[in-house]
């Protein structure tokens, strides 16, 4: 689901899009976001103005939210949600004698037509706008339902009213869009009783109890995460005396913590206990204490002289992160095939992490050529035990020079660009490599 700042992402989102789209048909016109009556003294000469003028509830995606979020007994499982629509007043002005309006009206109708929908790339683009820095922790990439844009056809009555708003505000060439939906979650979990025996005689949770909402790599959101990676951890009550970080079986201590933030560095645990893949995070607070009852071989209590320390841990929710293998060695053996004659044979792979016999390894293949490239997926053979180098079996594929990405149950390795802008291929992809020839 997404957060506060859902809605005004879809917004920034927005400007980017027209702007890019109006910036090479109108010289000099810029996207603007502030009210009607600002055009003129707010804005430059000639542009096009968006502006948010309505936000509607959406009935049915909210009915839809508020029945997935409870159970059979009608108790609430999860957070609330709220589902908006936004109606957008977008606006053009310019020189008239140019047709400048008419001219912005009719790119930004393309660029919306073009684009009907807000991609989860696109979102991730304005969120990695360094001038976006207020919008860093938006999490509308995470909303499963996608935001359409469509006109509104609205009529002069419809249109005067909305500009009538606007106190002595001269009309501008004006059309409305709706973009559709955003679901924004609460923060206030739904709870439920302990059941009776729980009640008298169990443990109920602690008070303090340390919750994870978000884990991200230190340098953004959406950098990958890696075994040199350091991991920014946010929630609640996270600060205590002894704080450890788990990630699968494995635990290590962290040392920078705050109350609603933790920053923990990878490279505290060996590289050879981590896996591969999707990972369960979790904070610990630790917790020591004396006993002076101790248990025997047969597991009956009895008193001790001295007390014994024990430890208790007070444990977080789970939260799944995706840690990505770098590529340590790549090698095409047995490889059959002449000519124009298509490959077969076994590429063996080497992983910086283990991966487990149970997850799904998978290697993609794209071809570095100008001219209808090729791309396969191949799949790993099986193997009995954690490993970090594997074999990959391929036939069918075409003699050539690719782009290699290992993905172990989705987390996916990443690949160089060339940063030197004098290159012929700056900004491309270049590495790794693997020839099959």
């Amino acid at each position: 689901m997404s957060n506060h700042l859902a809605i005004a992402t879809v917004t920034a989102t927005l400007q980017r899009l027209l702007q890019s789209a109006i910036q090479g048909d109108v010289e000099g016109a810029r996207v603007t976001t502030v009210r009607p009556d600002a055009i003129g003294t707010a804005t430059p000469e000639t542009g096009v103005n968006l502006y948010l003028y309505h936000v509607p509830m959406n009935y049915i995606w909210g009915n839809s939210a508020e029945i997935q979020r409870r159970n059979r007994k009608g108790i609430a499982a999860n957070k609330a949600r709220t589902a908006l629509d936004m109606n957008y007043m977008i606006s053009f002005y310019g020189n008239d004698a140019e047709l400048e309006p008419q001219r912005l009206l009719g790119s930004v109708v393309r660029a919306l037509a073009d684009n009907g929908i807000l991609t989860k790339d696109m979102i991730a683009d304005t969120l990695t706008d360094s001038n976006l820095g207020y919008l860093l922790e938006s999490t509308l990439t995470n909303q499963v339902e996608q935001v359409l844009l469509k006109p509104l056809d609205l009529s002069i009555e419809d249109l005067s009213k909305v500009w009538s708003v606007f106190f002595q505000t001269p009309y501008n060439l004006s059309m409305a869009y709706e973009a559709s939906v955003v679901m924004i979650e609460g923060e206030k979990v739904g709870s439920k009783s302990l059941p009776m025996g729980d009640r008298f005689g169990g443990i109920g949770t602690f008070a303090n109890q340390p919750t994870v909402v978000d884990v991200i790599h230190q340098d953004g959101r959406f950098i990958p995460i890696e075994m040199d990676s350091i991991l920014v951890i946010r929630g609640k009550n996270l600060q205590e005396e002894e704080v450890w970080i788990r990630i699968g079986e494995i635990e290590a201590r962290a040392e920078e913590v705050e109350k609603n933030k933790i920053v923990f560095p990878l490279s505290s645990f060996p590289q050879d206990c981590l896996k591969a893949g999707i990972q369960p995070l979790q904070v610990i607070h630790r917790f020591s204490f004396q006993s002076e009852i101790d248990n025997d071989n047969n597991g009956r209590e009895s008193q001790v002289s001295d007390p014994i320390e024990r430890f208790r841990n007070v444990e977080s929710n789970i939260i799944p992160i995706a840690l990505r293998p770098t590529l340590v060695n790549i090698v095409a053996d047995n490889v059959f095939g002449s000519g124009t004659q298509l490959r077969y044979g076994t590429i063996r792979v080497e992983s910086n992490l283990e991966m487990k016999p149970t997850q799904k390894v998978i290697l993609a293949l794209n071809e570095n050529a100008q001219d209808n490239p090729q791309a396969y997926l191949l799949e790993a053979a099986s193997f009995e035990s954690a490993t970090n180098i594997v074999s990959v079996p391929f036939k069918g594929v075409k003699a050539g020079e690719y782009l290699i990405r290992l993905q172990v149950d989705g987390a996916e390795s990443t690949l160089e660009r060339d940063s030197d802008p004098n290159s012929p291929t700056a900004g491309l992809f270049i590495y790794p490599l693997l020839s099959i020839a």
